[in-house]
C-alpha cells in the first residue's frame, strides 16, 4: 500500500509527490517562489485549509479545479494567500529608516527641492513598513515645509492587503513604534478588553496600496521612483529571478534613487547596475 493510500484510509490526506511538482512549478512559474522538496509537507498543511472549504476530498481533485479556467479566476487569489509569507512589523531593522532619516532624505532635499518624493514599499504586507515610512517621512517634512511624499505600497497577498487598508492593529504589534510618534499617529480604541490603534487618517492618505505580482510583466508605474523599500522578499526567488526582478526594478528608478534590501539579502553576485552605500542599501548612480 501507498502512502497516499494509507493516509486515506487514516482519514487524512496526503499530498502526492506527483501533485506537488505540479503545484510547485505552478508556484515558480506564476509567483517566482521557490518551493523546494523540503516544502512539501507546509503546502500540504496549509492547502488543506482550502480543501476543507471548498469540500473538495483530494489535492488531485484540488489540482483539477485550480488548473481549469474558473479556478485561474476564482482560485489563484486564494492559493497564492496562502503559500506566500507575510511577517513584518513596526520599525522593522531600524536602522534603515535612521540612514533614510539621516542622510538620503536630507540630500534628495537639497537636490530636488519642491519635487513630491515618490516611495515604493515593495512586498508591504500587512502595512506595517509603509506605515513606518509615512511616520518617518511626516517628521522630515515637520522641519522642511514645503517636503512632499507619496507612498505606493503592493504585495501579491489580497489578504494582507485588506488589513493593511483597515490600518488597525494589536496594542502589542506597535510596541516599537516611539511613544511620541504612537501620541501623534496613532488613535486608541475604546475595547480595553481588545486593545488596538488605528493610524490617524492623515497618514493613511499618504499611502496608496495595490496588489502586484512581481512576475508581471508591467508594473503599471508611470513615474520613477526615489525610494524603494523591497526587504526580506527576494530570498524566496532563485538567483535568476532575482536578477531579472532587481533589473526591472531599475527600470523604474530615478536617477540617484536608494532601493532597501533586507539584511539576509545581498546583490553580491548579481548582474546589477546598482551601488552599495550602506549595507544592504543601494544606489542608481545613473
Amino acid at each position: 500500500m501507498d502512502h497516499a493510500s494509507d493516509a486515506a484510509l487514516n482519514g487524512r490526506q496526503s499530498l502526492s509527490t506527483k501533485d506537488f511538482n505540479r503545484l510547485s512549478q505552478f508556484i515558480y512559474d506564476e509567483l517566482g517562489i521557490k518551493m523546494p522538496p523540503a516544502k512539501k509537507t507546509m503546502l500540504e498543511a496549509r492547502l488543506q485549509k482550502r480543501l476543507r472549504t471548498l469540500d473538495i476530498s483530494s489535492f488531485s481533485d484540488y489540482c483539477e479545479y485550480l488548473f481549469s479556467s474558473e479556478g485561474m479566476n476564482e482560485e489563484m487569489v486564494q492559493m497564492t494567500d496562502l503559500v506566500t509569507t507575510n511577517k513584518t512589523d513596526f520599525f522593522r531593522e531600524p536602522e534603515h529608516f535612521d540612514y533614510l532619516l539621516n542622510k538620503v532624505l536630507p540630500e534628495w532635499e537639497n537636490k530636488h527641492r519642491g519635487k513630491k518624493l515618490m516611495v515604493w514599499s515593495a512586498g508591504c504586507s500587512s502595512g506595517e513598513e509603509p506605515y513606518t515610512l509615512a511616520m518617518v517621512l511626516s517628521e522630515f517634512g515637520e522641519a522642511c515645509p514645503g517636503f512632499r511624499f507619496e507612498i505606493l505600497a503592493t504585495d501579491i497577498s489580497s489578504r494582507v492587503l485588506e488589513k493593511a487598508k483597515l490600518a488597525i492593529y494589536e496594542e502589542e504589534r506597535v510596541i516599537p513604534v516611539p511613544m511620541a510618534l504612537k501620541k501623534k499617529y496613532l488613535l486608541r480604541g475604546k475595547d480595553k478588553n481588545n486593545p488596538r490603534v488605528r493610524i490617524i487618517p492623515a497618514l493613511r492618505d499618504k499611502v496608496h496600496f495595490r496588489r502586484l505580482n512581481f512576475m508581471d510583466g508591467d508594473f503599471g508605474m508611470r513615474e520613477q521612483l526615489d525610494i524603494i523599500f523591497c526587504r526580506n522578499v527576494i530570498i524566496y526567488f532563485d538567483r535568476q529571478t532575482q536578477e531579472r526582478l532587481l533589473n526591472h526594478f531599475y527600470m523604474h528608478m530615478a536617477q540617484g534613487s536608494h532601493i532597501f534590501m533586507g539584511h539576509s539579502e545581498t546583490l553580491n553576485g548579481l548582474n546589477v547596475p546598482l551601488t552599495a552605500v550602506h549595507p544592504t542599501v543601494y544606489r542608481k548612480l545613473r
